[in-house]
């Protein structure tokens, strides 16, 4: 609290009433038990198990900030190419955006890494969008008016994919496809101009998402989501952390650079002001966000009737001003190579990235110790067994809190300390009321790939 105060001290924006609600709430805070924040914590985890790849299986956990919450996940295997895609998203400005890329991104994706020959014969077929990818854990189904405005875009997209000429890497399907969505999303609120599609339009997201084919990896990101790669030094032991996205944003001096090199000398101190995109957005590049990229004409006829002149942000000259153009990364998998961790900024803000890789490899090393102890199918000698009791009572201190990967991580970014997990902590930021817990976290969302080493070891062979 005390931390919260100096803070909007120094920012010039203390409301004398905010601080009299919350010094008020603090001292009748309830107070959570542990089985109540396990509640909490556990409340959206999933995780998926595979078997005959790359990728052993993945966790993925949220907790909301805003409600509704702005993050959205989405994970589904290609149905017919071999790869896994997993994504998540940070949306802003609203949940609109955030929500319909999700859905619709990894669509696109899997579409496009199909030979012409068999997606030919799969739109011959009337193949819809949603045909092209087995998903898992997803609840959100669009309403027949929008989703129809969706599926005859995706026709478009597949015809246009029919047309291409020549062969296309991974890296150019992840880009296109990033490219074209934006675009569609934008000439569907042109055209079918309704409160559906104006909400994705002005609303944004910034996003992060993996293919993951056998050793091959490619991560595309747009904004401040962040994929980090886990892997361990085989003689060592040792973790190192290995970022595959690059943050778009006021921090990222080449980024900062770009931006202002597309315009005019004279619009230097307005186009990032308070390291923000002409003083409003903080992510430099993002889905959607049209307020920022359609000329302004388009702007008063489109989107002011609607939402007044603030639709036309100030100091708007030479748009656009922001573009969904995604940084493509590929690497090649190695059996050192253990996992994958996709995030929103929500759990980059509490914990850095070779942070998070130490608590997964903590969190592999003690799952083990979760499971009952397994005999092996033959006879052991009294000593051996006096051996693996020894090392299970040793190990048992270390065992998680938490089955699911993601759940540790999110719990560790909330309440760890130098000394562990403290409660008081955990408790105290899960029991904020809803018009002020955004002043001190995001929402975060999580997703953990685990690989497997026997078949990346096999590759190389």
């Amino acid at each position: 609290m005390a931390t919260f105060v100096r803070k909007m001290r120094r920012l010039g924006a203390v409301d004398r009433s905010l601080l009299a609600h919350m010094r008020k709430y603090r001292s009748e805070i309830p107070k959570l038990s542990p089985h109540d924040v396990n509640q909490i914590l556990r409340a959206n985890e999933f995780t998926k198990d595979f078997s005959g790849g790359s990728v052993r299986y993945f966790d993925s956990n949220q907790l909301a900030s805003n409600s509704p919450m702005e993050d959205a996940r989405t994970e589904a295997n290609c149905l017919y190419t071999s790869g896994l895609l997993v994504g998540v998203f940070d949306g802003h400005g609203g949940s609109a955006c955030a929500q319909v890329s999700s859905k619709r991104i990894l669509r696109y994706i899997a579409a496009s890494l199909i030979n012409p020959t068999d997606l030919r014969r799969l739109l011959d077929d009337n193949a819809k969008s949603f045909s092209f990818l087995q998903c898992h854990n997803d609840r959100l189904e669009f309403v027949p008016e929008i989703r129809d405005i969706y599926e005859e875009s995706f026709s478009k997209f597949a015809g246009d994919l029919l047309r291409r000429k020549g062969s296309t890497s991974v890296e150019q399907v992840m880009e296109q496809a990033v490219l074209r969505l934006d675009g569609d999303m934008s000439r569907e609120a042109i055209e079918n101009t309704s409160v559906r599609t104006l909400a994705v339009a002005m609303s944004g997201a910034v996003a992060c998402v993996a293919h993951v084919d056998g050793c091959h990896l490619h991560v595309a990101g747009v904004g401040d989501c962040g994929a980090v790669l886990g892997s361990m030094n085989d003689t060592t032991g040792q973790w190192t952390a290995r970022k595959l996205t690059t943050e778009h944003n006021a921090q990222n001096v080449g980024e900062v650079r770009r931006i202002l090199a597309q315009h005019p000398p004279n619009e230097r101190d307005t186009v990032i002001r308070v390291d923000r995109l002409l003083g409003q957005l903080a992510p430099l590049r993002a889905l959607g966000d049209f307020r920022y990229k359609w000329p302004r004409d388009t702007l008063e006829k489109v989107a002011a009737p609607q939402y007044g002149e603030a639709a036309v942000p100030p100091h708007y000259h030479t748009p656009p001003y922001l573009t969904a153009q995604p940084e493509i990364k590929y690497h090649r998998l190695e059996p050192r190579d253990k996992f994958l961790v996709l995030a929103t900024d929500g759990l980059w803000d509490c914990l850095t990235p070779l942070q998070v890789v130490r608590l997964v490899g903590e969190h592999m090393n003690g799952k083990t110790f979760l499971q009952p102890l397994e005999l092996p199918n033959r006879d052991i000698r009294l000593g051996e067994l006096s051996q693996m009791l020894a090392h299970r009572k040793t190990g048992i201190p270390k065992k998680p809190m938490d089955k699911n990967s993601a759940t540790h991580l999110i719990r560790n970014a909330l309440g760890g300390t130098d000394y562990g997990i403290e409660h008081s902590k955990i408790s105290h930021i899960l029991s904020l009321p809803p018009d002020v817990v955004r002043l001190f976290r995001d929402d975060i969302t999580v997703t953990v790939v685990y690989f497997d080493s026997e078949y990346l070891q096999s590759t190389l062979l």
